[in-house]
């Protein structure tokens, strides 16, 4: 990676890095170097965790408790850390082994979000808690906390269900249609279907549960579009 690369992803994250090579682990997968990421991102999973409780404590006033740790839960899953990680534009900077840079490693959202995470980490690291928090914040800054995101916060595969069986129909099926990516770090693609209506969607995810969840996000998003 050439000095531009960590030099303009600084001026992205607003974060001017003291000790740079915390930066350039931060952005190495294990399949690159023994020197790699997983540490940060460790680290990084919980400083994220705060940051977003602490923003969420300030912006959410009149949620309980409950209704905090759902909307918590939606903002740090992968989909939503994917997702941010493309718009840092974090695919180019990525240092991942032969293999799985042709597996197509750069663009899976599993190792993009685990990237932010150990950037989040290397922040926290290189200047403490406050700077890494402010980054949190920046990063979502753009994100709506309205009454819609609670809403959103619902269980897909739960929400799905309930949508059906309001309307006296079946059970959605769940079927893994295929995998991708090494043993170790597999991506599962399943369809989501709705026999009734004849319709089907798809969705992926880092285990079985995800893709689904990500499958009933999807059916369940289709279905309120259409007005069925």
């Amino acid at each position: 990676m050439q000095p531009a690369s960590l030099s303009t992803l600084q001026q992205r994250l607003q974060h001017q890095f003291s000790d740079a090579s915390l930066l350039q682990r931060a952005l190495t997968h294990r399949s690159f170097s023994a020197d790699h990421n997983e540490r940060l991102e460790f680290l990084g999973d919980s400083v994220l965790s705060l940051a977003v409780s602490s923003l969420l404590f300030r912006r959410m006033r009149d949620l309980p408790e409950g209704e905090l740790s759902r909307v918590r839960a939606l903002l740090v899953k992968q989909d939503s850390l994917h997702q941010i990680a493309v718009r840092l534009q974090l695919p180019p900077v990525l240092r991942l082994g032969e293999g799985e840079a042709k597996s197509g490693g750069k663009l899976r959202p599993s190792i993009l979000a685990d990237a932010l995470e150990a950037i989040i980490g290397a922040v926290y690291l290189d200047a403490g808690y406050e700077c890494a928090e402010q980054l949190v914040h920046r990063l979502f800054e753009g994100v709506e906390l309205s009454p819609r995101l609670q809403e959103a916060a619902k269980d897909a595969k739960t929400a799905l269900q309930e949508w059906l069986q309001g309307r006296k129909m079946n059970l959605p099926q769940y079927r893994v249609v295929s995998t991708t990516g090494a043993a170790h770090n597999q991506v599962f693609h399943v369809e989501c279907e709705v026999v009734e209506l004849q319709r089907v969607e798809r969705g992926s995810g880092a285990s079985r549960r995800a893709a689904e969840q990500a499958a009933a996000s999807a059916m369940l998003a289709q279905l309120k579009a259409k007005n069925v």
